[in-house]
């Protein structure tokens, strides 16, 4: 979801990448909120870091506290921030039906959506 808010908000002026230390596959609770939000991100995938273009980053955003923990190494001027957000699948797991599932995800999709949106001035700092 942070992939598709960036690329929606930023994706005229950034080179907007996502991947993780793990993949999950693309989860289609997330793809149906975001769409909801108008931001169609039924074509993204689930990546490894190491599936990505060598490329120097100015700025590395982990969103989960495993992540965090255990992100690799980035060299040169790479600014790495953490700004952890719930889990939607495993908050989902305690719902009866798919209704009580998207409102943990349409949450955080919120949340997310409202920190993206700060990353001109996270990039600034």
């Amino acid at each position: 979801m942070a992939e598709g808010w960036a690329k929606h908000f930023f994706g005229d002026t950034m080179e907007i990448f996502s991947a993780g230390i793990e993949t999950h596959g693309l989860n289609p609770l997330a793809v149906k909120v975001m769409a909801e939000a108008g931001v169609n991100i039924s074509g993204h995938s689930s990546k490894l870091v190491t599936d990505l273009p060598n490329l120097q980053f100015d700025l590395v955003i982990t969103v989960c506290g495993h992540a965090d923990e255990n992100c690799p190494y980035f060299p040169g001027p790479t600014k790495v921030l953490h700004h952890g957000f719930d889990d939607p699948p495993k908050l989902a797991e305690r719902e009866e039906n798919e209704e009580g599932a998207l409102k943990h995800y349409r949450r955080v999709r919120d949340e997310i959506r409202d920190f993206i949106q700060t990353l001109p001035s996270a990039l600034s700092q």
